[in-house]
């Protein structure tokens, strides 16, 4: 399930984010890269860990964790600490699949990345190209969202980064482990999860409602990997 979350950051957290990325130094994007992904990587990345890093990356995690919709939608069990890059003139990242696991940068803990997620920063006005291009079966889907919006995909997805032409796209990418590892599943609860709140705000007596509530969560209990 591909799912554009909107305002994840306020106006207030993305000038705060602007105004540490703008003293951040950045790095050749491909130290977090795999074997393949390096040969077809051309981007710049803020270490780890430095502090603008860890800072923006606690805003981030803490903002996730207020939105209904990523919840929702997610239902993370663990956050990767988010990444960030830049793509100047010229700049791009060819086709790839991210890496099953990762290790948790400063501890011996790998996390299963089911789900990708790419928390744009820069305006689109700012920059011409630099559209995320996520492949499936219904072919490619191409991008380019407002600053502090979210798209989360699944992370067995073929996905490349268009050049950009013009300007800088920095954005913050991570990755996250579901409780819900597999995909469809997830597409279903969260398909579930939407009719009760709807249900909820229009016809709150419904003798359905507890029904389906019951069935969300029998489901959750089913399929969940806590």
């Amino acid at each position: 399930m591909m799912l554009h979350i909107p305002q994840v950051l306020s106006e207030a957290q993305l000038a705060q984010a602007r105004g540490l990325l703008a003293r951040a130094t950045w790095a050749d994007g491909r130290i977090t890269a795999g074997h393949q992904s390096a040969r077809v990587k051309a981007n710049e990345q803020l270490p780890h860990e430095s502090a603008e890093a860890r800072e923006l990356g606690q805003m981030i995690v803490g903002a996730l964790q207020q939105n209904a919709l990523f919840m929702s939608a997610v239902l993370p069990r663990e956050v990767f600490p988010p990444l960030f890059n830049r793509y100047g003139e010229g700049m791009h990242f060819g086709s790839h699949v991210d890496n099953a696991l990762r290790g948790i940068p400063g501890t011996p803990h790998r996390l299963r990345t089911d789900v990708s997620a790419t928390l744009f920063l820069t305006d689109p006005a700012d920059y011409e190209g630099g559209e995320l291009v996520v492949e499936d079966t219904y072919g490619e889907h191409a991008v380019k969202l407002p600053a502090g919006d979210l798209i989360v995909y699944p992370a067995s997805s073929l996905h490349h980064v268009r050049k950009v032409t013009r300007g800088a796209r920095i954005s913050s990418f991570f990755w996250i482990q579901s409780l819900i590892r597999d995909d469809a599943r997830r597409a279903l609860l969260f398909d579930l999860d939407a009719a009760c709140i709807q249900l909820t705000s229009e016809v709150p007596d419904s003798p359905a409602l507890p029904m389906l509530t019951g069935v969300y969560h029998n489901l959750l209990r089913q399929w969940a990997e806590p």
